[in-house]
C-alpha cells in the first residue's frame, strides 16, 4: 500500500493511502476509528493495519482526486532521523575530489549522522538555499521507516522493524558542510535546513518483487529541470539496511516512526559528478528524483 499526508479541502493535515489515483482519508473512511495523522498510524500499525486492509477491499469509500488535494511529506514529523552513508562509490567519488580517500573504519561498520526531523518538505515543496549557500546540492537516497519498537536489533531480523519506504532528498550546503567539518564535526547546519521525503511511504511488502537476497533491485535517477544527470541502482549499495538498522539500535532504542536514509548512491548528487556537468543548484530550479517503485519526489529551490 502507498500511505501519504496531504492536506484536504478544507486545508486541515490528513493521512492516508492511494488507490487508483485517489486519495483515501483513513479517519473519515474508517468513521473516525483510525488516526488523523501517520505518525500515530505507524506507532499502532498492529491495530490499525488489518482495518486499513478491510477497508481497502471496498469499493464505496469517499476519495478525493490527486488532484483536490496537496500531498505533503508522508511523515512530517519523524521521531528521529538517521541518515547513513551506504553506497561505497559515494564515498570513494566524494573523497576523491576532496582530494581524501576513503577511511578504512568506513568498510568496519556503517556509519550516520542525525540530522534534523523538524525539517521535513514533502513533493512539490519548496526548499529554500540558506541565505549564506552559493553551493547547494541534492542527494539521491533511499530511507527506510521503522514500524516496531527495537534494540539490538540483529540485520537478519531487521526487516521485522521495518514499516515501508520512501525516497529521500538529502540536501546539502556543500560550502557550509565543509567548513564545519574541517573541525571533525558535523554535517550540521550544512544539512539541517531541508529534506524531502515522498510522496508516499510504500509498505515493505511492496518490494518484495525487486528483492535481491538482502537488497533491492531499484533503478534510481535525478534530474535539475528535466535534464537526466544521476543514474544508478539500490542493489550496489554496501551496506543492508538490515546492517544499518543493527548499527543504528546498538544500546539505543529505536521507535516507529524513525527514518533511516541509506546515504546517496554513486553519483546521485552534484558533488560527485562536478561542475564540469551540472552548477550548483540556483533559486527556480527544479530538482527531480525517482525510484522504481517509489514514484517521482519533485521540489523547486526558492
Amino acid at each position: 500500500m502507498k500511505f501519504v499526508t496531504f492536506y484536504n479541502l478544507e486545508r486541515e493535515v490528513r493521512a492516508g493511502w492511494l488507490k487508483d489515483g485517489r486519495v483515501i482519508d483513513m479517519a473519515l473512511a474508517s468513521e473516525g476509528f483510525l488516526p488523523n495523522n501517520m505518525a500515530e498510524f505507524i506507532k499502532n500499525e498492529a491495530k490499525y493495519m488489518p482495518v486499513v486492509q478491510d477497508l481497502a477491499n471496498q469499493t464505496n469509500l469517499p476519495f478525493l482526486s490527486l488532484g483536490q488535494v496537496r500531498l505533503t511529506a508522508p511523515l512530517p514529523n519523524p521521531a528521529n532521523f538517521r541518515d547513513f552513508v551506504a553506497f561505497e562509490a559515494h564515498v570513494k567519488n566524494a573523497t576523491k575530489r576532496s582530494g581524501d580517500k576513503v577511511a578504512p573504519e568506513w568498510y568496519d561498520m556503517p556509519i550516520f549522522y542525525f540530522s534534523n526531523p523538524s525539517a521535513m518538505k514533502g513533493p512539490e515543496e519548496v526548499v529554500k538555499r540558506p541565505s549564506n549557500c552559493v553551493r547547494l546540492d541534492y542527494e539521491l537516497e533511499l530511507a527506510c521507516v521503522i514500524g516496531k519498537q527495537g534494540e539490538n536489533i540483529q540485520a537478519k531480523e531487521a526487516e521485522e522493524y521495518i514499516f515501508g519506504y520512501t525516497i529521500l532528498n538529502d540536501w546539502s550546503a556543500r560550502d557550509i558542510q565543509m567548513k564545519e567539518m574541517k573541525v571533525l564535526l558535523g554535517p550540521a547546519k550544512g544539512k539541517d535546513f531541508a529534506t524531502s521525503i515522498g510522496p508516499y511511504i510504500i509498505t515493505k511488502d511492496e518490494l518484495n518483487p525487486y528483492k535481491v537476497e538482502d537488497k533491492f533491485d531499484l533503478e534510481m535517477s535525478a534530474s535539475v529541470n528535466g535534464q537526466v544527470l544521476s543514474k544508478g541502482n539500490f542493489k550496489d549499495i554496501y551496506y543492508s539496511f538490515g546492517e544499518m538498522i543493527e548499527r543504528a539500535s546498538k544500546d539505543v532504542t529505536l521507535y516507529p516512526g524513525d527514518i533511516i536514509g541509506s546515504g546517496t548512491v554513486g553519483f546521485g548528487c552534484i558533488m560527485e559528478l562536478g561542475q564540469e556537468v551540472h552548477r550548483w543548484l540556483e533559486p527556480g530550479d527544479e530538482v527531480e528524483l525517482k525510484i522504481t517503485g517509489l514514484g517521482t519526489l519533485k521540489n523547486t529551490i526558492g
